[in-house]
């Protein structure tokens, strides 16, 4: 038995413009309603998954709560406490019950819950008995940042991670040992370099988590990136491919920052000629056999 099971992490406000790229405001605001500051809500969301072997595996960690207060408001962090952990204490665990931490890339709004909550002392590494799997060039990307993403990472996490003797780097689509080997993974650059997406199959289609390819339900639409992007159009290109061989299997997209849907069936709406979203979830609790 597989069993999937959404977790949120805290959450955030940013600036909607910086979310939706070069999108006007007059076609974002009927998406994500800004507030006053012009930012917009969003979700850091995680995926529990509980292999029939009793190995729990947890992809990304959120944001956290890692943040001293200024940077707090700065970064939009709505929550002060540790979210996740709340979240995995509803399911009857703790950091310490996780074999294995999916990073889909270093940024902190993705693996910033691998930290505790700030105390004003020195930072501290939860999920002791993890290990922590990343992209080979994900991992580079977070230890030489360019310094237009430098301010996306933590250098006491990227030191942490590194002594902990934990980390697993993977270089291509096959999972390391420590995971299922019928799961696989997309590497996808245009968001940033090596960010590693896991593909979960299921009997009905395949469940891809998507990290900040597709962060959320309005950029299903093709056009539609982040100004936090690297890469806009690749981006774009590789989410035409995958959403095309995810339409084609009957495949599922699970969203980290969208935050009232979880997951969503992904379809080709001929009569639009666009990708479409059918059937969404606000939170995913599925067994499957």
């Amino acid at each position: 038995m597989r069993t999937l099971t959404s977790l949120l992490g805290n959450s955030q406000k940013l600036d909607g413009g910086a979310m939706f790229g070069n999108a006007p405001r007059a076609m974002w605001e009927g998406w994500l309603p800004p507030d006053d500051a012009h930012r917009v809500n969003l979700a850091c969301r995680c995926l529990l998954v509980q292999e029939a072997d009793g190995r729990r595996i947890l992809l990304e960690t959120g944001i956290g709560a890692f943040f001293e207060p200024r940077l707090r408001s700065r970064y939009g962090v709505v929550e002060e406490r540790h979210v996740l952990l709340d979240a995995l204490a509803a399911q009857g665990l703790s950091d310490a019950d996780i074999d294995v931490v999916v990073l889909s890339h270093l940024h902190f709004d993705h693996a910033g819950g691998l930290l505790a909550p700030w105390d004003g002392g020195p930072a501290r590494l939860l999920f002791p008995n993890a290990q922590f799997v990343a992209g080979r060039e994900a991992w580079q990307r977070a230890l030489n940042p360019h310094p237009r993403d430098k301010a996306s990472f933590i250098p006491e996490l990227i030191e942490l991670l590194e002594r902990s003797g934990r980390l697993v780097l993977v270089d291509g689509e096959q999972p390391p040992a420590c995971l299922p080997p019928d799961w696989r993974f997309h590497l996808s650059h245009g968001h940033t370099p090596g960010m590693l997406l896991a593909e979960i199959p299921l009997p009905d289609g395949p469940l891809l988590f998507a990290a900040d390819l597709i962060p959320g339900v309005p950029w299903v639409h093709v056009p539609i990136t982040m100004g936090y992007d690297r890469y806009p159009e690749l981006l774009i290109d590789e989410k035409r491919q995958l959403l095309q061989q995810l339409a084609a299997r009957h495949g599922r997209l699970f969203f980290t920052h969208d935050p009232a849907v979880a997951c969503a069936d992904v379809l080709w709406d001929g009569e639009r000629r666009r990708f479409a979203t059918a059937a969404p979830q606000a939170e995913l609790c599925a067994a499957t056999r």
